[in-house]
């Protein structure tokens, strides 16, 4: 069985994000896989690098638990809006202050450009957004799901990486949203 852990990048509570990750939740401790699950708007911690990447920036005490469970974990889950084009800025801000220390401690050793710092982990990326899932993808191009997908998750060493997007959320009925509940959990069931 898996460990897996789940972050929703939703700065708000009460979201169809959280939704979501109650259902990949259960889908996946039905199948007997352990689960922790992050909610950043609930976490208390300063989303900013002050220091940038010239000092370390010590974590605050819901960073360091979430840190130990994504280090722990064989899988990760990161459910988010699409906000703007991108991912929220709190989630953003959550992923820089959990690598920083990691790419501290290499610069001038002879791993510093190797950052696979969570190798032997695989994601799964849920995304929502108000547009059509096709126009995100093939008009406006995926720039949000590429940059975590290539430019951080598969950077650290995190392969394979998959993704499911829902689109045109503001509009959609509650059998429709009752649907993708149904698709996520059974994605949660193979932790996959």
């Amino acid at each position: 069985m898996a460990s897996v852990t789940i972050i929703v990048g939703h700065p708000q509570r009460t979201t169809f994000c959280e939704a979501l990750a109650e259902a990949y939740r259960r889908g996946a401790e039905s199948s007997g896989h352990t689960v922790r699950v992050f909610k950043l708007a609930e976490m208390s911690f300063e989303p900013i690098l002050r220091e940038g990447y010239r000092r370390e920036q010590p974590l605050e005490p819901d960073l360091k638990t979430a840190y130990d469970a994504l280090a722990a974990s064989d899988h990760w889950v990161l459910i988010f809006p699409l906000w703007c084009g991108d991912m929220p800025a709190i989630l953003k801000g959550f992923i820089e202050r959990i690598l920083q220390p990691d790419l501290i401690k290499r610069q001038g050793t002879p791993n510093a450009m190797n950052w696979r710092i969570f190798e032997k982990k695989s994601a799964r990326i849920i995304m929502t957004m108000a547009m059509p899932v096709s126009i995100y993808r093939y008009w406006y191009g995926p720039h949000a799901l590429k940059l975590l997908r290539k430019n951080i998750l598969n950077f650290i060493g995190v392969k394979p990486v998959r993704d499911t997007l829902f689109g045109m959320i503001a509009d959609s009925s509650s059998e429709k949203r009752n649907g993708w509940l149904k698709t996520v959990e059974t994605l949660g069931r193979g932790a996959e």
